[in-house]
């Protein structure tokens, strides 16, 4: 994948710095059951694994209200996987908001890269291509910077209300993948939004798709009003699965693990699905673009990490 993106583009990647360029910024530890950031971790249930990631402040206050789903109250996290089936944890945890999965359950589950056609193809190439990318954190900001460096000229646009939660990790990381760019902070419920798409030639974003819809922007409409342009969707499982996931997660629910000495699952890297996806994404775009774009590109977080634990030289 990485080389037919560099004969697309013309922009080399360098696989091992775009997997573990965030830990090495940050300085991270080689992750075992709980992941390198700290807030994944992986637990031993009844019958197998599964993920759960409390990475923001709402998820660990609603612990006491999965521990109540779980029928369990004043324990920890392990003592109450222990007892249950990781499909039960990983649903009650999703019931909730929390990201969750089981091990290895997205396998076979879909592609890495959906495309659906929606818009008249026009073939183009990168000069003078206008990039809005509407993500954050890391997957999408990732295709988006490498769309720039194949020459197209991108606009990152944050909400008022909902900043980039990766200004807040290791700032080194952080301007890596923003540098050269344009930054657009705008009230997302003025309507605005639909406004700064408009000139768009592709849009990058990891949102449901009805959030997009009550914020008056829509994919299909997009890409019918002018020909050649592409919307890449990037989301944990799929644009039809309400479930959400972060890097680390998705990288387990993709079977994308190592193993200790005892042959129990670890994790592999760092978030890793986060930089697979926003290669997979990056790549699709290139090859939509060739193709004459017009088309909605859904990516799954998961599924990019499935396919890669199944063929870990194919990128």
């Amino acid at each position: 994948m990485t080389d037919d993106f560099t004969n697309l583009t013309g922009v080399p990647v360098d696989l091992a710095v775009t997997l573990f360029q965030r830990a090495e910024s940050a300085g991270f530890r080689i992750p075992a059951r709980m992941s390198a950031g700290g807030s994944c971790r992986l637990l031993a249930t009844a019958d197998g694994w599964a993920a759960v990631n409390l990475a923001r402040p709402d998820d660990h206050a609603a612990l006491p209200a999965l521990f109540g789903l779980l029928g369990t109250v004043q324990t920890t996290l392990e003592t109450a996987a222990f007892r249950i089936t990781a499909t039960e944890l990983a649903d009650a945890a999703q019931q909730l908001g929390i990201a969750a999965a089981v091990l290895g359950s997205a396998h076979g589950d879909r592609v890495p890269v959906r495309a659906q056609r929606h818009g008249p193809p026009q073939p183009r190439g990168f000069k003078g291509l206008r990039v809005v990318n509407l993500s954050a954190l890391w997957a999408g900001p990732l295709c988006a910077r490498l769309l720039g460096l194949a020459g197209a000229q991108v606009t990152t646009v944050e909400s008022t209300t909902r900043p980039d939660g990766a200004r807040f990790g290791h700032p080194d990381f952080y301007r890596r993948l923003h540098e050269g760019h344009e930054s657009l902070v705008l009230d997302f419920s003025s309507g605005a939004l639909a406004e700064v798409i408009a000139d768009a030639d592709v849009v990058v974003e990891a949102s449901r798709p009805r959030a997009m819809r009550r914020l008056g922007v829509r994919a299909e409409q997009f890409l019918a009003a002018r020909p050649g342009r592409v919307w890449v969707s990037i989301t944990g499982y799929g644009r039809d699965d309400d479930r959400i996931a972060f890097g680390d997660d998705a990288a387990v629910a993709g079977g994308l693990t190592g193993q200790d000495r005892y042959g129990d699952p670890v994790f592999l890297g760092d978030a890793l699905a986060d930089p697979l996806t926003g290669l997979y994404a990056a790549h699709a775009v290139a090859r939509s673009l060739r193709q004459g774009g017009g088309e909605l590109l859904s990516v799954s977080m998961a599924a990019c990490a499935a396919a890669q634990q199944r063929a870990p030289v194919a990128c």
